[in-house]
């Protein structure tokens, strides 16, 4: 096909580079097992390996400080800048390395609201990168192909590698966005996730702007009530793609969402799963969706291809790609109404937050600012031996381009012009910390917020938990009363309130941040 897309030619690449536009996924499936760069499994997936890069680079990520970004990006250790200059001696060496390499060229969409989506371009040096993208951003209609005008332009080179002394990047790896010339330049990594993760980002900063709240947050609707819409915010490891994919409900999305003047809709086509430990008894949904062309990221196989998801050997972060229609009874179309309920997931290693709890409107909002969860240790290189608070701020501080603020401000009027009710779920231990308790079932989670979405805690009694001011709920139907109180759970309660205290000085400590924007905020964190 010649190099006849809307705005392909302004790229500059250059001729003598071979471009594959717009394959079929079969046909990139094909070109990936051919040359190497996947290896088929007995279910039919492709098993791709990503070499040294397992996971997103975050010190390596840049945005263009120029004119457009300049009084608008929240500049700092997240959004580190890049100076137009070296964005553009980036981009010249990047096309000069793309001289007679093959190249796979695919259009999409990012944004299931069609009066604000986004059109995608992505450009990729492997066939298996493109099938990734082609599974995570929207799939354009047939008759759409060839006349999409991208609004951004993705190039992922991995095995080109940048120059610090002459790119001002920190190290060989680079992901560098230019909101002026609708560009993103990705190199010297592997990871595909980079790609999807980059796309949310610029998201994160068109939507709030005007008047759209963009959410890290995974969603699903009743199966009979279409107006039972549910929202799951957490960060990695907190369950947020597990309880989701929920066979009692249709999933809308795994990951990423806006919320809109007409309800939520989903940013991707779709779903990244984890899948370290994966069983179908845990996760059918997940389990099952990981067949035909299913990207999966450094997951070992064994002789006859089957993979072995509890082997850690390469990565904890093994990863399945597949598109969300590989999920039972999806929503195709992306999209849903005003949300009911707001479920914010914390893995909390410590064992001393509750299993769930009910939020005032301002404590959601302490707790979206704060966007609490522990790494466990072991599952991080040189973590050491305990656990490690995390507070990413509204759950995916690094892919926020504004300040915490603009989020937050949007998720407040959110939840009051719809009168959504907010929960918090700990899906991390229970009677101790790591060590000593144990990791809460996942069969009380499910259980928990299946009872929270669908009314069965709206005439129990609930009591307030003394340290973290939590509304924690008496009963719940198929789940021990003793688990539901975490102090109950612990053999030795001047542990537990040691710990409990410990762990709320550390949530005031970096809630200190945004104390002078909103001061009536403070009073609904920990009490401590």
């Amino acid at each position: 096909m010649s190099n006849t897309l809307p705005g392909l030619n302004e790229l500059e690449i250059p001729a003598t580079a071979k471009l594959n536009i717009n394959l079929s996924t079969n046909q990139l499936a094909d070109i990936a097992v051919a040359k190497g760069e996947a290896k088929r499994t007995k279910t039919g997936a492709l098993a791709c390996f990503t070499g040294e890069h397992t996971g997103r680079s975050p010190k390596d990520k840049f945005t263009v400080k120029d004119a457009t970004t300049e009084k608008t990006v929240d500049w700092g250790t997240v959004n580190q800048p890049m100076s137009e200059e070296h964005f553009n001696r980036l981009r010249q060496d990047q096309l000069k390395y793309l001289a007679d390499k093959e190249l796979y060229v695919s259009d999409a969409y990012a944004g299931a609201d069609k009066d604000h989506r986004l059109g995608v371009r992505v450009i990729n040096e492997r066939a298996w990168h493109n099938i990734f993208c082609r599974h995570l951003f929207l799939r354009p209609q047939a008759s759409e192909l060839g006349t999409i005008d991208p609004d951004f332009t993705i190039i992922h080179t991995p095995w080109f590698k940048a120059n610090p002394a002459v790119h001002g990047t920190n190290s060989e790896t680079f992901i560098a966005v230019n909101f002026t010339q609708g560009l993103i330049l990705i190199g010297g990594t592997q990871y595909a996730g980079e790609q999807k993760k980059s796309i949310f980002s610029v998201l994160n900063y068109l939507y709030p702007l005007k008047g759209i709240f963009s959410m890290h947050c995974s969603a699903n609707v009743s199966k009979t009530d279409k107006n039972d819409v549910a929202l799951f915010f957490g960060l990695s490891g907190t369950g947020k793609t597990t309880l989701s994919a929920d066979p009692n409900r249709r999933l809308i999305g795994d990951d990423e969402h806006g919320w809109s003047e007409k309800g939520v809709f989903n940013f991707e086509g779709g779903c990244y799963a984890k899948c370290i430990n994966l069983t179908e008894e845990r996760e059918p949904e997940i389990f099952r969706a990981i067949r035909d062309n299913a990207i999966l990221e450094n997951v070992v196989l064994d002789a006859a291809g089957v993979p072995n998801y509890d082997d850690k050997s390469l990565t904890e972060n093994t990863r399945a790609a597949y598109p969300i229609n590989y999920i039972n009874d999806a929503v195709l179309e992306g999209t849903g109404t005003h949300p009911k309920h707001i479920v914010f997931l914390t893995c909390d290693a410590f064992g001393v937050m509750p299993p769930i709890s009910k939020l005032t409107p301002d404590q959601a909002m302490y707790h979206f600012l704060s966007g609490y969860t522990a790494k466990v240790a072991g599952t991080e290189k040189g973590m050491g031996n305990t656990p490690q608070t995390t507070f990413s701020t509204c759950f995916g501080a690094p892919f926020l381009p504004l300040k915490p603020t603009a989020y937050a401000e949007l998720l407040g009027k959110k939840i009051k012009e719809h009168n959504a009710q907010c929960w918090l779920v700990n899906t991390g231990w229970t009677g101790g910390g790591v060590g000593v308790g144990s990791r809460m079932k996942l069969n009380y989670t499910r259980r928990m917020v299946q009872a929270a979405l669908c009314g069965e805690l709206d005439n129990v009694s609930f009591v307030t938990d003394e340290i973290f001011g939590l509304q924690i709920p008496t009963t719940v139907p198929d789940v021990p009363r003793e688990v539901l109180t975490p102090k109950n759970t612990w053999k030795n309660t001047a542990d537990y309130e040691r710990m409990a205290k410990e762990l709320a000085q550390k949530f005031r400590k970096n809630f200190e941040r945004f104390s002078s924007y909103a001061p009536n905020l403070v009073a609904a964190g920990p009490k401590a």
